[in-house]
């Protein structure tokens, strides 16, 4: 069983937990709503730049572009992760307290997983349930603070985090097109209409050396953390992924440690206890049944593997990894296996245990 996604979904929750800090270091001089604008559209920039140069430099398209049917559930995306859950957090924070918003905060893993499983049908066995159950107990105990209420303001942010969950497992849908694209194209609009909003709220843009710093922090904790958890979407589904994501809070945790000054407390160590015990329960995890794939086409950046034995046409391009519209025959076969692009069936009770 393929570990490349587990590593792509951590290092994702890394750079997103490691932006925290830096951005409560520049928050002091810059407005909240005009700091979310700005790392969505410094995350969208910097892509586009990487997107760009690929062009200029020649290089081969080892993935697959956005194409027209895509474009409802880009669309979607942008609409409930890059704009309404922002929002909502935005209006939720002016009306409770950081305690309370902290924690709620945490909902955003819970709403993916639940939304993964009900919804979308993903296999999700009392294994994977336990592990993310403790990371999530871990985040919310790093998160509290005492003293929280719940409110309308909590209420807002439990909705935003709704709408990152929808976001998430909408993102699904995406995840065999090209990572860069994706978050490229959400970078920039959700960056730029939020800058709109924040802009008629009253809000200033920042000194240049400010911009710079959060355009650094917006690039790498938010453009390539994206990046990062398409691919990982890809190889692991949206419910583990969105398991090893919520360590993020974590890794932010840890960090103000070192650079912030905070006190290493207890809480700290026991919420990374918890949240180690559930990464074991994860990657421990071993799911192997005899499974069936249905005869199926798309386009995926792909290597000639167990999976991808097929012909190709004299317009198809030549080395691997390459990128092209195939066709999967039918096969039943029995292998480890995660809830890839090629494993979304369904599951007898007998198989549901893993």
């Amino acid at each position: 069983m393929t570990r490349t996604g587990i590593l792509l979904a951590l290092a994702s929750a890394v750079l997103f937990g490691a932006s925290t800090p830096f951005a409560k270091l520049l928050l002091g001089t810059v407005d909240p709503w005009m700091m979310a604008a700005l790392l969505y559209l410094a995350s969208g920039i910097g892509l586009a730049v990487v997107y760009g140069s690929r062009a200029l430099l020649h290089m081969p398209a080892a993935e697959a572009p956005l194409r027209r049917p895509d474009l409802p559930w880009i669309a979607l995306v942008i609409l409930s992760g890059g704009i309404a859950g922002p929002v909502l957090l935005m209006l939720g924070l002016s009306r409770t307290d950081a305690a309370g918003a902290s924690l709620l905060l945490n909902l955003e893993g819970l709403a993916t997983m639940g939304i993964a499983w009900l919804a979308f049908r993903e296999n999700v066995d009392r294994r994977l349930l336990t592990g993310a159950l403790a990371i999530l107990v871990g985040a919310a105990l790093l998160s509290w603070q005492g003293g929280a209420t719940l409110d309308t303001g909590a209420a807002l942010i439990a909705a935003a985090c709704l709408c990152w969950g929808i976001d998430n497992n909408l993102t699904r849908k995406l995840s065999s097109a090209d990572p860069v694209q994706i978050a490229m194209v959400k970078g920039l609009v959700a960056g730029g209409v939020n800058l709109i909003l924040a802009l008629i709220g009253g809000a200033a843009l920042p000194p240049p050396g400010l911009l710079a710093s959060a355009g650094i922090v917006g690039f790498l904790g938010y453009g390539v953390s994206i990046a990062l958890f398409v691919l990982a979407l890809r190889h692991l589904g949206t419910a583990r992924t969105g398991a090893y994501f919520s360590l993020a809070p974590f890794v932010g945790a840890a960090l103000s440690v070192v650079m912030l000054g905070e006190p290493l407390s207890g809480r700290l160590l026991l919420a990374g206890l918890l949240m180690g015990i559930g990464l074991w329960l994860h990657l421990s995890e071993r799911h192997d049944h005899l499974h069936t794939h249905e005869a199926m086409e798309h386009e995926h950046r792909h290597r000639h593997d167990e999976h991808h034995q097929h012909a190709h046409g004299p317009d198809d391009p030549p080395g691997e990894p390459h990128t092209h519209r195939h066709r999967h025959e039918p096969m039943t076969h029995r292998h480890a296996h995660y809830p890839d692009l090629h494993h979304r069936h369904g599951h007898k009770a007998e198989q549901a245990s893993g």
